[in-house]
C-alpha cells in the first residue's frame, strides 16, 4: 500500500505497519500511550514522538467470538485485551502460528505481535502466544 492511511494523528502508525509496532511516547513525562492521540493520557502535553514497542506483552483480557460479526471471520476466534510490556493496552485479534483467527489463549498467556495482511488497507497488528 503506497499512498497515506489514516489522519494526521495515525498515519506514522499506519506507515510502520507490517513491519514494526509504534507507539506513541510522550517527550515531557515518558509515558507510552496506544491509540495514537494528539496529547499524552498522563500529563495532558502535546508534545509526543513515535517509539518502536517491543511487540511483546500478556493477555490481560479476552472473549470468544461465536457468532459471526464480520465477513472475513469465521466464528470462533478470541479478540484479546493484550497489556503491552510498555503499558499500554491493546484490544486485538488472537492468531496462530498459521496466522489464522481462532485460537483459544488464557489470561496471562506472552504474546507477540504478528501482521494480518489487508487487500485495502495496512496490515492489521493482531497477537500470538509466545512460543
Amino acid at each position: 500500500m503506497t499512498e497515506a492511511y489514516g489522519d494526521a494523528v495515525t498515519a506514522p502508525f499506519w506507515a510502520a505497519a507490517g513491519q514494526e509496532l509504534l507507539l506513541q511516547r510522550c517527550d515531557s513525562c515518558g509515558a507510552h500511550q496506544f491509540y495514537p492521540r494528539p496529547f499524552c493520557l498522563a500529563c495532558d502535553h502535546d508534545g509526543l514522538s513515535w517509539t518502536p514497542a517491543s511487540g511483546t506483552g500478556v493477555i490481560y483480557s479476552r472473549t470468544e467470538v461465536r457468532v459471526k460479526v464480520r465477513p472475513e471471520l469465521v466464528p470462533p476466534y478470541t479478540v484479546a485485551v493484550v497489556a503491552l510490556a510498555e503499558g499500554p493496552r491493546m484490544t486485538t485479534l488472537v492468531v496462530g502460528d498459521d496466522g489464522e483467527p481462532g485460537p483459544t489463549c488464557e489470561i496471562g498467556d506472552a504474546v507477540e505481535v504478528a501482521w494480518m495482511p489487508r487487500t485495502d488497507a495496512p496490515p492489521l497488528p493482531v497477537f500470538r502466544r509466545s512460543a
